[in-house]
């Protein structure tokens, strides 16, 4: 089992920055992927940013350019360093994962609790 604890979270203004972090713990082989989804109240769950294990990054286009999101080398731990914030960044955001655990490709996937990112205008 893989466990994705996230921190970060907090009220900021419009305009200003928040890094996000998650640290994955567990039997981990190596990483699929790691990201980020967001999802504002009364509305669905959608995609932020993922990070490949080789580095490869995908962005919503609702964030390309504010948003970067990285990994520290050498452990499960992804980042996402988030500038220009405005309201409509307000939303639970929630670290997702996919690893391997075992040299049989044993797989796990799963979320992290979530935190609370909240921009005031």
């Amino acid at each position: 089992q893989v466990q994705l604890v996230e921190s970060g979270g907090g009220l900021v203004q419009t305009g200003g920055s928040l890094r996000l972090s998650c640290a994955a713990s567990g039997n981990i082989l190596g990483i699929n992927y790691m990201g980020w989804y967001r999802q504002p109240t009364g509305n669905e769950r959608d995609l932020v940013a993922t990070i490949t294990g080789g580095g490869d990054t995908v962005y919503a286009d609702s964030v390309k350019g504010r948003y970067t999101i990285s990994r520290e080398p050498g452990k499960n731990t992804v980042y996402l360093q988030m500038d220009s914030l405005k309201p409509e960044d307000t939303a639970v955001y929630y670290c997702n994962g996919e690893f391997t655990l075992d040299l049989f490709g044993t797989t796990w996937h799963g979320w992290g609790q979530g935190t609370l990112v909240t921009v005031s205008s």
